[in-house]
């Protein structure tokens, strides 16, 4: 039976909530016949903005769940909620502590730093491109597309998701877009700026050494039409039709080629032609 008088969430995140959000929806799954309502509060970074939303949460009575880096914003959220006896979760400062205790690194050495780094706009910023990327990742939410940095286009195992992540944790918002034979594009390709557009392709010999690998990982039979030599031949023939059609988008071949020294020329085509400044890149 649905409870009539359904709970709320209240996440406080000093980033997104995107994390904190996935966390508890994860959860909930296993309170399906409950109504809960999620509430985010984004970018909450000084103690100034945390007195109105402890009274929603006390006039919503809800529980609050917090991702937040500094020691100090952490503590005083959970002084401030006990003094009002709101419940609690913190979801990144047992991480955190835990990761402090095991990589041997003092809390009282740089108190200003929070427990790992100092907590500034380029943090903030790489973040917010960690959780665009990871929602972005296999051609999903194609509605926001027009947000990324860079866009990524290619067939299975050119190292897209690798790449991907690899840039969100230097500050690029990334999506990326399989290319699937005999299949059109998505049409929102078309409505984004092309020259954020990068193509990825692969010799055929690495392409299927990689996927032999893949599948005999997953204990499944590395002879199927997936790993077939003429299978990949034709994928790469339209990877590359493709690329001709669309000849605005710069193609990277990353075959035996490392992800920081792929990432680098991205970045650096991408931003010359977009007008990025020198600080952009690495």
């Amino acid at each position: 039976m649905k409870d009539l008088h359904p709970g709320t969430i209240s996440i406080i995140s000093d980033g997104t909530g995107e994390t904190a959000a996935t966390m508890i929806r994860a959860a909930l799954v296993q309170y399906m016949d409950l109504e809960v309502h999620i509430l985010r509060h984004k970018n909450v970074r000084t103690e100034g903005q945390l007195e109105p939303i402890i009274q929603e949460a006390v006039e919503r009575k809800a529980l609050i769940a917090y991702t937040v880096v500094a020691v100090g914003l952490r503590n005083r959220i959970r002084a401030l909620a006990s003094e009002k006896g709101i419940p609690t979760i913190d979801l990144l400062g047992p991480i955190l502590t835990t990761l402090d205790q095991y990589l041997g690194v003092s809390e009282g050495r740089n108190p200003q730093a929070g427990l790992l780094r100092v907590v500034d706009d380029t943090y903030y910023r790489r973040i917010e491109a960690i959780e665009y990327t990871v929602k972005h990742d296999d051609g999903k939410a194609l509605s926001e597309l027009g947000k990324a940095d860079i866009i990524l286009v290619g067939i299975s195992r050119t190292s897209k998701t690798p790449l991907s992540i690899f840039l969100s944790h230097k500050g690029f918002r990334v999506a990326n877009i399989p290319l699937v034979l005999n299949t059109p594009l998505p049409a929102e390709l078309n409505l984004v700026d092309q020259r954020k557009i990068v193509g990825l392709v692969i010799d055929i010999e690495s392409l299927q050494r990689i996927r032999k690998n893949r599948l005999e990982k997953f204990g499944q039979d590395p002879g199927g039409t997936y790993a077939s030599l003429d299978h990949i031949m034709k994928e790469i023939e339209f990877a590359h039709e493709v690329f001709r059609q669309n000849k605005r988008w710069p193609v990277f071949n990353v075959t035996d080629r490392a992800l920081e020294e792929t990432a680098t020329e991205i970045t650096r085509i991408v931003g010359t032609r977009m007008g990025w400044p020198d600080s952009a890149f690495f």
